[in-house]
């Protein structure tokens, strides 16, 4: 949904803003004198408060004509996460009546970030999201007026953010009989009309014939045989350099034969967030008409129970010709990513960065607060760690060295795919994909195990939050800027 964006430099008077309905003014302690400093400050003493508690946390209050404001203070010292977070909270009460116009007033000088992280926050929240509820209501927000921006800012990208962050939530999201491989696979096609994407699908014959072995491995027990990797494609004019993106877009995963627990196999309809942080990241780009050319490898397909799945103890040959001793049919995610992974480093880019709700392990490390990265560069890993901080999507990197990857030995294959004997899992799963991608590419492995967390996290409020468009956004500018890592 397409919001619009005003932006007036000067400062209203408390007269004109009294007639929006739904304000949120943002002021400086240095230079303390906010837009309805009455009702502010009478409100205050009456909760015993201290003014600076609005460094922690937003007040609302109805003014006498029955509009709502919202007064939050700002500060320096706060991180973007800190900043999205408080604001996200800040709007909670404002978007809660599902109002057709909000208002942005900036009378903190010289401190544009927090304005542009309201409208980010207020804008993202304001989306339609799927819901199959009867008689629900859809968002109202069409316009969000802003006031007190220096003249040079500019609010542009944050749309394309919001198109894409939008677009990973509503794939993400839809149910897994809403999305199988067949259905998501049109979606994507029509994705790449509406959007200029050169379109490319590796079906299941397609990618037999190429011995594509690993990913045929999982894709053979679906019924129908819809699963394909899919390669998009933006390339515009002036582009010097390629980034690889790839994604996993398992739609449902049910464990295959060593079947997860009914608890562990509610929302696996969300193991295809990788895939969506991908097109979220892809429309973002090319939205914000950002000059590189970025080359998308999609790994859609399902991970079923039946007779033609495949199972513990198969040994099976990937595409790059590495035999693989199956261990574990829930380890499908790494399965599918290897081939695809090998597709993607045969076109030699600049870079490839993979995105996969991969392992449990992940979680249980970080918790849903954040995600981890993993890199065949140190380097890589050191630029993702600030990407992720630039942008409110907070990441940390783990250690890959070589010596992990004696716990996948096997005794008649390559390489086992994963072990049973515990450990790091989300090290031995990048050890593994690691066979696949040539060592000269720099390559950064993220494990998203922050894409959903109760409550919301950082600037959006739902549950599934699109975590990794913004830094997948940031972490292409900054590649594109350096030479060599």
């Amino acid at each position: 949904m397409n919001i619009k964006i005003t932006n007036n430099n000067k400062i209203p008077n408390e007269s004109n803003l009294k007639k929006n309905l739904h304000s949120l003014i943002l002021f400086d302690e240095k230079q303390f004198n906010p837009l309805f400093a009455g009702p502010l400050m009478a409100k205050v003493k009456r909760q015993g408060g201290k003014i600076t508690d609005l460094k922690e946390t937003a007040l609302s209050a109805e003014l006498d004509n029955g509009s709502l404001v919202t007064w939050l203070m700002v500060s320096e010292k706060k991180s973007i996460f800190q900043i999205q977070t408080l604001l996200r909270k800040a709007f909670d009460k404002i978007l809660s009546e599902n109002p057709k116009t909000v208002t942005i007033v900036n009378e903190s000088k010289n401190n544009d970030e927090w304005l542009k992280q309201a409208i980010y926050v207020a804008s993202v929240n304001s989306q339609d999201l799927p819901n199959l509820k009867s008689g629900r209501k859809k968002k109202n927000l069409k316009t969000i007026n802003t006031f007190g921006a220096s003249a040079k800012t500019s609010f542009n990208d944050i749309e394309a953010l919001v198109a894409g962050n939008t677009l990973t939530r509503e794939l993400t999201i839809t149910p897994p009989n809403q999305l199988t491989p067949t259905i998501y696979r049109q979606k994507i096609k029509k994705l790449s009309k509406e959007n200029g994407w050169k379109l490319e699908e590796f079906t299941m014959p397609k990618l037999k014939k190429l011995g594509a072995g690993a990913f045929y491995a999982v894709a053979q027990g679906s019924e129908p045989q819809d699963a394909a990797i899919v390669r998009l494609t933006y390339s515009p004019k002036g582009a010097k350099e390629t980034i690889s993106l790839v994604g996993k877009g398992i739609c449902f995963d049910t464990g295959g034969h060593n079947l997860k627990p009914a608890k562990f196999m509610s929302g696996m309809h969300e193991d295809m967030n990788g895939s969506a942080v991908v097109l979220g990241i892809l429309k973002a780009i090319s939205d914000a008409k950002v000059k590189v050319k970025l080359d998308c490898w999609l790994a859609i397909a399902e991970n079923h129970i039946g007779p033609k799945a495949y199972k513990q103890n198969d040994v099976v040959k990937a595409l790059n010709g590495m035999t693989i001793e199956i261990v574990h049919t829930d380890a499908e995610g790494r399965m599918v990513l290897a081939d695809t992974l090998t597709m993607a480093s045969r076109k030699k880019p600049k870079a490839i960065i993979d995105f996969a709700t991969l392992t449990g392990c992940m979680h249980v490390a970080m918790g849903d607060r954040y995600s981890g990265v993993l890199s065949n560069h140190a380097a890589l890993g050191c630029m993702a760690v600030g990407a992720g901080s630039d942008v409110g999507e907070r990441v940390t990197a783990f250690p890959s060295d070589e010596d992990f990857e004696e716990d996948l030995k096997s005794q008649i294959a390559d390489i086992k795919q994963c072990n049973l004997e515990g450990g790091p899992d989300h090290i031995h799963a990048t050890r593994f994909l690691g066979r696949f991608v040539d060592n000269n590419i720099p390559w950064l492995h993220m494990d998203l195990s922050s894409s959903n967390r109760k409550g919301g996290l950082g600037a959006v409020a739902s549950e599934v939050n699109g975590f990794g468009v913004s830094f997948g956004v940031n972490m292409i500018e900054k590649l594109m800027k350096v030479k060599a890592l």
